[in-house]
Parts: C-alpha cells; structure tokens; sequence
C-alpha cells in the first residue's frame, strides 16, 4: 500500500489559520489556491478542517469547502463542527471522499454507525484523541469505520490496539519516520502543510529509504527509447482538462529523469544547450498527470496541468497560426456542449433581437423552469415511440433548455463534469 502525504488547511471564517488563540495566524493565500497548489506540490489528498462554531459559520465553511473540492486535483477528506448526519452529508456532497468524526465528542461517538450505514465506512474517518478513547469505542471504530486518525503522540499506541489504516497528524519535523511505521498510512499536519515544503523532493527521500509512496515511476527505461541523432526524444504537451496541444519540445535522459523526479516538466533547450524548467522563469509551471509513449517508442505524449500560458508570446498554447482549414462539423460531444454553452452565455450578455434565447432570458427563472419541465415530459413520451430519431431530437431540446438554465444560474460544464467525475 502506498503512503500518502496529506497536507492540511484549517477553515475559520473563509481563510486559512494557523495556531490557536493568541498564537493564530491568517494566511494572505486564499484557501482556493492553497488547495490547487496541493497537487502541484506532490500532496496525494488534502485535508480540510473547519474551525467554525454556529450554524451559519459552518454553513459558509461548507460553501468553501466546495469551493476547494472545485479547484482541488486530489481527493479532499472534510471534517470539523459535526453535529448530526445532516453536517457529514454536507461534507460529502461538498465533494469530499471521506468525513472526519471527532470522538473527543460523545455527540460524534453517538452518529459512527448511523452515518457508516447510510454513507459507507470507507467514507468515515474517526479521530481519536488518546488510547483510552480508542479502547472506549474500539468496536464500534472498527466496525464501522474505514480509517483511523490521530496526533502523533498517540500513534505508537493506536497502532497496537487497532488494525485499521492509520492517519496521523504530523506536528513537527520527521514525516519521513512516522511514514516508516508499518500501520501508518496517511501522514498530515504542520510536517507537510507548508506552501514552501516540496513534497517531491520528501517522497524522493522516502523512496531512498523504501517506504511505498506516490511516485512516477517509468514503465519504460529510458534506454529503451527511440531517440533522434541528437539522443533526445521529442514530446507532445496536452492540457490534461481540454486535450488542448499546448507545445513541442526535447527530452534528453537528464530532462526525463528530472521530470519525474519533480513532477513539473522539464526539457532540453536546444538552443541554449542546457536543462529547461518550464516556468522557472514565467511561472508558468506544467504539472506532470500522465506521460504515454507512442507505438515506435520514439515520441511521448504528456498530459499537465498547465499553469497560465505555455507559449513564450503569452498565447495559451503555440499553435495558434491557423495555415489552412477546411470546415467540418464538430462531433467531440465536451465541445459541442461548450460551443452550445458559449452561444447561450453570449446571448446572456449581449442580447440579438427575435433571438429564443433572450426571450427565455427576458421571461425569467420561471419561464425556463418551464420548458425544462415540459422538454423533460417530450422525452418520456418519445421513449415510447419506437423511433429512435424522436427521442435524439427530444434530448436535444432539453439540454438545450438546461444550458439556458445553467447560463442563468451562471453553472458552467466544468462545475457538471467535475461533479460527474467525484461521483
């Protein structure tokens, strides 16, 4: 089983904190961008804890939490002012993989097997807050729970009483050795949580060590590749969200190496003959997904996350001189609806007159509730027919009506697929 570094972002009034009452400190990074920055610095999942006391706190704590599952590349576990089951289904609708409940309150300890029934245990991690607890509830934590967590001064002695995977919270400066112990899945808190740690560089270090952690590993050794006269290998860069070609560059064994040793993408510049950091300069990083290599073995395809434009004049990719071009009709379902989308959202800001779509707009929520009502009622009734053309005609309309409805309500494809995608 691979171990996973979990960085840690404590939620108090929409930002992120640090220390506890006199000691606490507001970071002036918004916790959005602490969460997209997770991945790119090597972090398998993120933890998400809320400070929050009322009702209406946690409730703007929720609306975050979404925010930061939305802009998150990794899975996001949620906990913190958990009352009844209704708060951790709103951690998991937020788009978390997993709830905390904290058995330092008898009220958490009273909801485990109702919310591991309704949810699933795999979904529920109980934090303990000593041995004494633990033993207290050691059945129930076992049974209807998927993962243990606690501080890493209990860890030696929670390992012992349970058989559960363990995360612990790492309140200073040695993840490497709480990594090492066997039980020990999952290492959080302040030794792996700051902005300025690279996680890369710590699972390096694990590996050394041999301790199983997320690494990129080829399946390919570079000696088996295909390489031009030069001994470099050329590689196709592709926005991992759009399958967008963002840009062509070289590979010498030094770059690939040093590509999966960092996760960010590194080449050959051939026209300064030295090793090249994409973004070291602009900041405009390319965060390693995947690499593929063709079926010659010569070229290889790699996936990233790119951060602003991967082309030097400011253009969000290089290939933006159009040389020739024969029109042709979309089929890629993803950009059809986005062009659809497009129309609609530019019908919304500047109105054409006799256009059906500013009629809708004009007419209001209710007007557009209704047709998505009454295209909804076409489809039942096409389904019926035993003609398959009346119901591809019948969806049509509907989700022409619901991307009218998702323009109103300003919900994008993105926010669709990404919900799809976490279910």
């Amino acid at each position: 089983m691979k171990k996973l570094l979990v960085p840690v972002i404590y939620l108090k009034d929409g930002t992120a904190v640090s220390g506890f009452g006199s000691e606490e400190r507001v970071s002036e990074v918004p916790v959005e961008e602490l969460a997209a920055g997770a991945s790119d610095r090597g972090a398998d999942e993120l933890l998400v804890l809320d400070f929050s006391e009322s009702d209406a706190e946690h409730d703007r704590a929720i609306g975050d939490l979404i925010r930061i599952c939305d802009r998150a590349e990794v899975p996001v576990t949620g906990g913190g002012n958990v009352r009844r089951m209704e708060d951790v289904k709103k951690i998991l609708y937020a788009g978390c993989r997993r709830a905390v409940l904290n058995f330092a309150k008898e009220s958490n300890c009273d909801l485990l097997e109702e919310v591991s029934g309704k949810f699933g245990k795999d979904k529920i991690v109980v934090f303990v807050p000593d041995g004494e607890t633990f033993w207290k509830h050691r059945e129930q934590i076992e049974t209807f729970a998927g993962m243990v967590f606690c501080d890493e001064e209990q860890a030696d002695e929670i390992s012992r009483l349970s058989g559960l995977p363990l995360m612990v919270m790492a309140k200073s400066g040695n993840p490497e050795k709480l990594l090492a112990e066997e039980q020990v899945c999952v290492v959080t808190g302040a030794g792996v949580s700051g902005p300025e740690q690279d996680l890369m560089a710590l699972k390096a270090s694990c590996r050394e060590a041999g301790i199983p952690v997320n690494t990129f590993e080829s399946s390919v050794s570079w000696a088996e590749f295909k390489k031009n006269s030069d001994g470099m290998v050329p590689v196709i860069v592709q926005d991992y969200r759009t399958d967008e070609v963002l840009m062509l560059a070289y590979m010498n064994e030094e770059a690939f190496e040093t590509t999966l040793k960092t996760g960010r993408m590194t080449y050959w510049s051939r026209s300064r003959n030295e090793l090249w950091t994409k973004g070291l300069t602009s900041g405009h990083f390319q965060y390693v997904k995947s690499l593929m290599l063709d079926c010659d073995g010569d070229t290889i395809l790699a996936r990233v996350s790119q951060i602003g434009a991967a082309c030097h004049t400011g253009n969000k990719t290089c290939f933006f001189r159009e040389l020739a071009k024969k029109e042709y009709e979309e089929r890629n379902p993803l950009k059809v609806f986005q062009q659809v989308y497009d129309v609609i959202c530019d019908r919304k800001q500047h109105p054409k007159e006799g256009s059906y779509t500013n009629y809708l707009f004009d007419k209001g929520i209710d007007k557009i509730l209704k047709k998505v009502g009454e295209e909804c009622t076409e489809i039942v009734i096409a389904a019926k027919n035993p003609d398959p053309e009346e119901i591809k005609y019948e969806i049509s309309d509907f989700l022409y009506h619901v991307m009218v409805l998702m323009a109103e309500k300003e919900i994008t494809w993105e926010d669709i697929t990404r919900e799809l995608a976490r279910r």
